[in-house]
């Protein structure tokens, strides 16, 4: 199954998990289910906006766009988590006002089962989308499903809390609740914002993956080649890595060519997604590189 299919997958679970926590709620009249249900729209809105974007980093480079569309991944990490940190605000303000005036809660046991029927919903597909996610290295992929999972945790927390509110007739419980659920959710959207933003700066690949390129490289470095100014980043699912390899100046344009081929293959093969750009250098020349003189 691709990318595309998980999240119209999504989609599907959004619109239903939405109709079994809004009719828990209803049932309940529990603030603490109408945290959970808003915060079920907020999927949904993720996953279509998420859909959209997957949608536009498949498209290929054209004039306007050399590099392909790749980051458009990226904006769609940082609008759920923006989406996220909205819906947080909006159970805070409903908690508030149901905090100074508590209201009796009714039909726990059914409201409870369709909360709980609506987790093992989103935990499932939560745990497909991120083994997904990291296969396909998709940014937009993870996002949705560590929402997924912070809702399942929401859903937990909300069901923990109605039950003590159940056993100690606490009705102020409901709310506190609701607002402390509202605290983690604003901080899962704080960090998928920044992430959405340190990846739109070019982030470099994990350490793993930069010591398996230096590995393939050791495999070329000899007295009469090396290589330097390695340097890497990451744009939605597309790895690059750009360097300079130094060869003897003798050689011919055709043996170095030969050369950086094999070098370009073996890399692209031990990374997969891997796009490798390396600049022939003759062995006594040092290019300039991020050299502040180079900006005046």
């Amino acid at each position: 199954m691709q990318v595309s299919a998980y999240l119209k997958l999504s989609v599907t679970v959004a619109v239903a998990t939405i109709a079994l926590k809004t009719g828990a709620w209803w049932l309940t009249d529990s603030v603490g289910l109408l945290s959970d249900a808003l915060e079920s729209l907020v999927n949904l809105a993720g996953a279509i906006f998420a859909l959209m974007m997957v949608t536009v980093a498949a498209q290929p480079p054209d004039d306007d766009h050399p590099y392909g569309h790749h980051k458009a991944e990226y904006f769609s990490s940082g609008f759920e988590g923006v989406l996220i940190l909205v819906a947080a605000l909006a159970i805070i303000w409903a908690a508030s006002h149901r905090f100074f005036d508590p209201q009796p809660l009714q039909a726990l046991g059914l409201g409870v089962a369709l909360s709980i029927l609506s987790s093992v919903l989103n935990g499932a597909l939560a745990w497909a989308m991120l083994r997904k996610a990291r296969e396909h290295r998709s940014m937009a992929l993870e996002a949705d499903a560590r929402h997924l999972f912070t809702d399942v945790w929401t859903s937990a927390g909300v069901v923990v809390g109605l039950g003590a509110v159940q056993l100690s007739g606490w009705l102020w419980l409901d709310p506190v609740i609701a607002i402390a659920l509202a605290a983690n959710i604003a901080r899962e959207g704080v960090l998928l914002v920044w992430r959405s933003a340190d990846g739109l700066m070019d982030r470099a690949l994990e350490p793993e993956v930069r010591a398996e390129i230096e590995r393939t490289l050791d495999g070329f470095r000899h007295s009469t080649i090396r290589f330097d100014h390695v340097v890497t980043r990451r744009a939605g699912q597309r790895r690059f890595v750009d360097m300079h390899m130094h060869m003897p100046a003798g050689w011919s344009l055709g043996r170095a060519a030969a050369v950086r081929g094999s070098v370009e293959q073996a890399l692209m093969s031990a990374v997969p997604g891997l796009r490798a750009s390396i600049q022939l250098l003759p062995m006594d020349v040092e290019a300039h590189f991020d050299d502040p003189k180079d900006l005046l």
